[in-house]
């Protein structure tokens, strides 16, 4: 007896052009951010707090000017214990923060984006326009994209 097909005919699936998948459609915009006049003992307690691991440091007009994270603080609590003494009271996240800030663009695409993350070993981007802070990505964000999309072609 001979092979049977019972599959029906078979048609040719059209191609539907996909839409890249952007950065602004998974950043956060709830930001929380901080001050360069603000203590490191109340960036260590906002981290605490909201279970966070940095955040970008705005001027009064919400513009990028540095970014703090966890290991900065912890450099602070380092040279204080070094030299048991209590944490300086003049330590601010001015001091501690870092100056020189990675920004991605809200339009790249979310994969565009790995590939960012994977080479320069950041936790989280900020996002800017206009020289404003608009929101910010991190890999989190990147891996609840990538669930969304989970059997759907990745392109």
């Amino acid at each position: 007896m001979g092979i049977i097909n019972f599959q029906g005919k078979r048609t040719n699936a059209e191609k539907k052009e996909t839409e890249p998948i952007l950065v602004s459609d998974y950043m956060t915009t709830t930001i929380i951010s901080f001050k360069e006049s603000e203590p490191i003992e109340n960036v260590i307690q906002t981290l605490i707090e909201n279970k966070i691991s940095g955040g970008p440091v705005v001027n009064e007009n919400n513009e990028l000017i540095g970014i703090i994270s966890e290991g900065d603080c912890m450099k602070q609590i380092s040279e204080s214990r070094y030299y048991n003494l209590p944490m300086d009271k003049n330590n601010t996240v001015g001091k501690a923060m870092i100056k020189e800030v990675e920004t991605i663009d809200g339009n790249m695409n979310v994969f565009d984006a790995v590939n960012k993350f994977l080479e320069s070993k950041r936790r989280r981007f900020p996002i800017v326009e206009n020289e404003k802070l608009v929101g910010q990505i991190s890999q989190k964000d990147i891996l609840k994209a990538a669930m969304k999309l989970k059997g759907n072609t990745w392109k």
